[in-house]
């Protein structure tokens, strides 16, 4: 059976690397001018570790999302892996405020959606960017730019040019999700690939990996509901 995969050319890379996303899509990142003949035979080599990869509980295809939430008065959304009360306030607010709970002005709730969605790319970058450089200087590795992004199966990417792509659900997170996130990905500029020496520098860093992985596994599918 043929493999189907995509492939991702870039004049910075060095190296051809594969990653199977959580929709199990397979993408092949190469540099570029590497011939399509070259791809398939690399492909064709690595195809019991990604016949393994799609089949892995942590990826998923097509699973069913419960049902999406009303941002109503008495319901609750989550942040930073806790779930907080929504008040929808009638007058004196003009936007999102959180005091252990979620103030939302009641004329935002026609685009509670894009309203809340905001809201959590702000705490994003406010939150997560200063802890990827705080990672980086422990590391000892440096980082050109750190971009919260909109990535539906990935949580997070390192680009060969050493930026640090993180997806803005992220914050839904606990902060040891986050944590294990950011130094996964910076560990990539140490070691490209996922050696065991890749593995024991992210144990070394956050003791707590395999809860991490482990809170992912059970609560993803969660954090891409905006509410």
């Amino acid at each position: 059976m043929e493999l189907a995969y995509t492939i991702q050319r870039s004049p910075r890379r060095r190296r051809v690397t594969i990653t199977v996303e959580r929709d199990c899509s397979v993408v092949v990142h190469v540099p570029e001018g590497t011939s399509d003949e070259k791809i398939r035979q690399i492909v064709a080599s690595k195809r019991q570790w990604i016949y393994e990869k799609t089949n892995h509980p942590q990826k998923y295809r097509n699973l069913p999302h419960p049902p999406g939430k009303e941002l109503v008065s008495g319901e609750s959304v989550l942040y930073l892996g806790r779930q907080y009360r929504i008040e929808i306030v009638e007058t004196g607010l003009t936007e999102i405020q959180f005091a252990q709970r979620f103030l939302i002005p009641a004329s935002q709730v026609w685009k509670r959606v894009e309203t809340l969605r905001e809201w959590y790319i702000r705490r994003a970058k406010e939150k997560i960017v200063p802890r990827v450089k705080q990672h980086a200087q422990q590391l000892g590795v440096e980082v050109a730019e750190v971009k919260i992004v909109d990535n539906r199966y990935r949580w997070g990417s390192c680009t060969p040019n050493n930026n640090v792509n993180l997806n803005w659900r992220l914050i839904k997170a606990p902060m040891f999700v986050i944590d294990y996130v950011i130094i996964h990905e910076l560990a990539h500029l140490v070691e490209a690939n996922h050696t065991p020496g890749f593995w024991n520098i992210i144990r070394a860093q956050t003791p707590t990996m395999d809860k991490a992985k482990a809170w992912l596994k059970e609560y993803g599918q969660l954090l891409e509901q905006v509410i």
